[in-house]
């Protein structure tokens, strides 16, 4: 199983990940950035509609946990996600660039096809 490397604000994690559950996550990160894309869009003036928040998880070898809450971000530039990532040793929680995990997965996916 190939390892993940995401980078984080400051530093990284590597952990395995399988490509299924890569693929699940680029699907949950497509819909997130469509709530974003929909909270940025709104017009001036307006209010936009509440987005449901983006709670992703996978268990294997690790537990990762990546949450972003769409409707407190201007921008999907601007928006960053909180991974919680843990096994039975140790538990690391912390927050990454939304737009970074994307490249980091979509370099994942290339590596493992």
């Amino acid at each position: 199983m190939t390892p993940l490397t995401l980078n984080l604000i400051e530093g990284s994690v590597a952990f395995r990940f399988t490509p299924e559950a890569a693929t699940d996550l680029k699907g949950a990160i497509a819909q997130l950035m469509e709530s974003l894309k929909a909270t940025a869009t709104k017009t001036p003036g307006t209010r936009a509609m509440p987005q449901k928040p983006m709670e992703y998880r996978y268990t294997g070898d690790v537990f990762l946990e990546i949450f972003c809450n769409p409707n407190i971000w201007p921008t999907p530039f601007a928006a960053k996600v909180l991974i919680t990532l843990r096994d039975d040793r140790i538990r690391i929680t912390t927050e990454a660039q939304l737009s970074r995990v994307i490249d980091d997965l979509n370099q994942y996916l290339e590596q493992v096809s």
